[in-house]
């Protein structure tokens, strides 16, 4: 039995699951109207996410980055449901898989819900988030209390906040933000402490 909606809006209903070593979210992401659906994020624990898909029909499996914690089991579940992974070309080179298709800046048709793809770059180089109204899938960049790692040599502080400013600052604040790890936040929460992350360089 699949778990109970995270969120449910007039179009769309997401269901969060927290897997894995590293506590990573996964989200299926559903049309309210037709239950097609997409899986962001295959982290971990195959057998779970496929479970937890069992009321929708889901199309792909979409990935915020190439980080190993993140793509653990979207091949063995690509495989069992028979649908395409994608990931961001500029994360090929650190993901250990190899995607079926790209996932680029634009859009991404599910049923009658639209979801929009935007590239997010700092975390890693093909970051991006997933955006349907009132909602931001922000994978990486974007936690309560500041934007996601820049430690590695492949990642910018510098365009992490950017790609934040830009592409997720510019939601409204009641906009809900779904991380990669944790717990939920808003646009409005976090809005306030960009000069403060500027500053202290994390």
């Amino acid at each position: 039995m699949p778990a109970p909606w995270h969120l449910e809006t007039e179009t769309a209903r997401i269901r969060k699951i927290c897997v894995g070593p590293y506590e990573n979210n996964a989200y299926v992401v559903a049309c309210a109207a037709t239950g097609d659906a997409v899986l962001i994020d295959a982290a971990a624990e195959a057998d779970r996410l496929v479970a937890e898909t069992a009321d929708v029909t889901v199309r792909a499996v979409l990935t915020t980055h190439g980080h190993f914690d993140h793509v653990g089991a979207a091949a063995e579940v690509a495989a069992r449901l028979g649908i395409p992974v994608r990931l961001h070309p500029a994360d090929s080179a650190l993901a250990p898989l190899v995607p079926d298709a790209p996932l680029e800046p634009g859009t991404v048709a599910i049923g009658e819900l639209t979801l929009d793809v935007v590239h997010t770059p700092g975390h890693t180089p093909g970051s991006v988030c997933v955006l349907l109204p009132g909602v931001a899938l922000s994978g990486d960049t974007l936690f309560p209390g500041g934007p996601g790692a820049t430690r590695f040599d492949y990642s910018s502080f510098d365009l992490i906040i950017a790609s934040v400013e830009q592409e997720l600052f510019s939601l409204a604040d009641d906009t809900v933000v779904m991380p990669g790890h944790g717990l939920d936040t808003t646009i409005g929460a976090e809005r306030p402490s960009l000069e403060a992350w500027k500053h202290r360089g994390w």
